[in-house]
């Protein structure tokens, strides 16, 4: 899959969910809860514990999934994530060496960024989608949509802070799609045998989407 599959697939989901979980079972359950609600994109991150193990199991059961790594902060664990089969790396902050690495297996790097000169120095390194992260504590779609007032063309991913109570709030400000964590991948409810509770999340959050899809879609 190229990169530009692999951002077209993104936009189209409109969602990134975001998983960080205790264990691997529980993340892989999270994952299931999640792909049962229609969202066919997932974030493991480097926190979950045999991470990489993780992506690959996921990888494997899911062909048709996006499988994307979190929490990469480094060209050695970009390598490990590639080779387990992620085919998309995002980074809380920017590293060039993530960005080459992943240009060099040509997998999309996606690192974050919270200001202006960040946007900015992300872009010169050819990053094509850009985390804005901690979103929700530094002005949530306001900042969104005045970082859009500068940057028309950049394809932002808010993530820190986003539910589905704001969710539309952030696409009405520019949002390219959204990284969601906890509000999504609720890993009390998963210990609560309630997993249902993911996939309505992620039956509500793909609603919206649409609903967004279709105030953008050009008249005929």
């Amino acid at each position: 899959m190229k990169v530009e599959e692999i951002i077209r697939r993104i936009g189209e989901t409109g969602i990134v969910p975001v998983i960080r979980a205790a264990n691997p079972a529980e993340a892989s359950r999270a994952v299931e809860a999640v792909c049962a609600g229609g969202i066919s994109i997932v974030e493991i991150t480097m926190t979950v514990p045999d991470a990489p193990r993780v992506l690959r199991e996921v990888a494997r059961a899911n062909g048709d999934f996006l499988i994307g790594a979190g929490t990469v902060l480094n060209a050695k664990q970009a390598e490990i994530c590639i080779d387990a089969g992620a085919r998309f790396l995002v980074s809380p902050g920017m590293s060039s060496e993530v960005l080459r690495t992943a240009a060099k297996h040509g997998v999309l790097a996606i690192p974050g960024a919270f200001t202006p000169t960040e946007v900015m120095a992300a872009r010169e390194l050819g990053a094509e989608v850009i985390k804005i992260f901690p979103c929700g504590s530094g002005g949530g779609p306001s900042h969104i949509k005045a970082l859009r007032a500068p940057f028309p063309d950049c394809r932002f991913i808010p993530t820190g802070g986003v539910t589905l109570n704001n969710a539309e709030e952030y696409f009405a400000a520019g949002a390219f799609a959204l990284g969601i964590g906890a509000e999504l991948a609720d890993l009390a409810a998963l210990r609560r045998n309630e997993p249902h509770k993911l996939t309505e999340a992620a039956k509500s959050l793909a609603a919206i989407v649409a609903k967004h899809r279709a105030q953008i879609k050009p008249e005929a």
